[in-house]
């Protein structure tokens, strides 16, 4: 479209103003990878906007601390242009390239498909299931197959899945090949091991390690702390899903599992760093400094923090009373949240995980580049 094309022109070219003021200024040189980054870029290229947008962690550090911030005529705001142009980024790489792509990236439509994965399992299962299938009282192994079989459960879940992953990887390559060729001579083993402590550790978002500014110019790591609870928390659900996975599939230990068995420990202490995570992370963007935030990308970034909120809520609810009648539609529920979340992966917000860590590996190797080129101590 060509209004969507002049507002793509108009938000690259905010942002390349910007970041040149930056690159003349210097003072925020310390607060994260985009400026250390920035300073090898005399003149930035659409690549080069991708890969500093991705870069940023969005710490607004950099805003509190400019000259030319707000209301100066200059209007310099690193951390709301580069959001815009991160957005972009998401849908210039999709894949497949579907029309209604600035409809497909909002959280209206993620909490829409969410909400229709769950009305799509449990109305057909209400209606034409028998009662005491759906809402009769189960237990022992096996007790949620006897609500659905299991060959369905795995199928949906599955091919869901499969089709999400396959789609960001192809959107992850086509903005890794953007980016430009990797530096000559650098080292990958070493540039990985880079990569993967600054998305461990999210280095970056902290303002160069005394905190983010969310709220006013006052340093704080609680964004920190509750990003770090729900990407382990996550990550430890993720865990207790391969362990059920190998206790039923290798073993024959069919689900539900006992409250002090792995997978559900597992999944209790993800999900409670889930929830935890979410929620922290909710309020902060609700009590944000208004300043440096695109209020118009808010509605994706709450969409995910729902969609996670509701996956670990309706898997405890699940776990709580999967021996009363209540289990057959909380199944249902939790399954259908679990596959909307799956069905938004390459449009949703998530896409900035994997984004950021292609964009952190670049700059790993760019680091490993500029190493080798320094002259030797004498």
């Amino acid at each position: 479209m060509p209004g969507d094309d002049g507002n793509a022109a108009r938000i690259a070219q905010d942002a390349r103003q910007a970041l040149e003021i930056c690159n003349a200024c210097r003072y925020c040189d310390g607060y994260c990878a985009v400026f250390r980054a920035l300073r090898s870029r005399r003149e930035l290229s659409a690549a080069d906007l991708s890969f500093l947008s991705n870069l940023c962690h969005n710490c607004r550090a950099c805003y509190h601390a400019c000259q030319y911030a707000p209301p100066h005529p200059f209007d310099v705001n690193i951390p709301k242009s580069l959001s815009l142009v991160r957005q972009r980024t998401y849908r210039d790489h999709a894949w497949p390239a579907l029309p209604g792509g600035r409809v497909r990236h909002t959280g209206r439509f993620a909490m829409a498909v969410t909400l229709s994965m769950v009305a799509v399992l449990s109305v057909p299962a209400l209606l034409w299931l028998p009662p005491e299938q759906v809402l009769g009282r189960h237990s022992g192994a096996g007790a949620f197959y006897r609500v659905l079989p299991w060959s369905l459960i795995a199928g949906l879940a599955g091919l869901t899945l499969l089709w999400s992953l396959l789609s960001v990887g192809f959107s992850v390559a086509a903005f890794w090949r953007s980016m430009g060729p990797v530096p000559p001579g650098a080292a990958t083993g070493p540039a990985l091991r880079d990569a993967l402590w600054d998305i461990a550790s999210l280095r970056n978002l902290g303002g160069g390690g005394v905190g983010c500014n969310d709220r006013d110019d006052r340093f704080s790591q609680a964004r920190r702390r509750f990003h770090h609870a729900l990407s382990y928390g996550f990550a430890l659900c993720f865990a207790a899903t391969a362990v059920a996975t190998v206790y039923d599939h290798v073993l024959g230990w069919q689900a539900p599992y006992p409250v002090f068995s792995l997978p559900v420990l597992l999944g209790s202490l993800g999900g409670a760093g889930m929830m935890a995570g979410t929620a922290g992370l909710a309020w902060l963007k609700r009590h944000a400094d208004p300043g440096p935030v695109a209020a118009e990308l808010l509605g994706a970034d709450l969409a995910l923090l729902a969609q996670l909120f509701l996956i670990a809520t309706s898997g405890f609810a699940l776990l709580a009373l999967r021996e009363t009648a209540a289990m057959g539609p909380l199944l249902l529920i939790h399954l259908g949240v679990v596959l909307g979340f799956f069905a938004t992966l390459p449009c949703g917000k998530f896409l900035h995980a994997p984004f950021r860590a292609a964009a952190l590996l670049r700059w790993a190797l760019e680091r490993q580049e500029q190493r080798r080129k320094e002259p030797p101590s004498p």
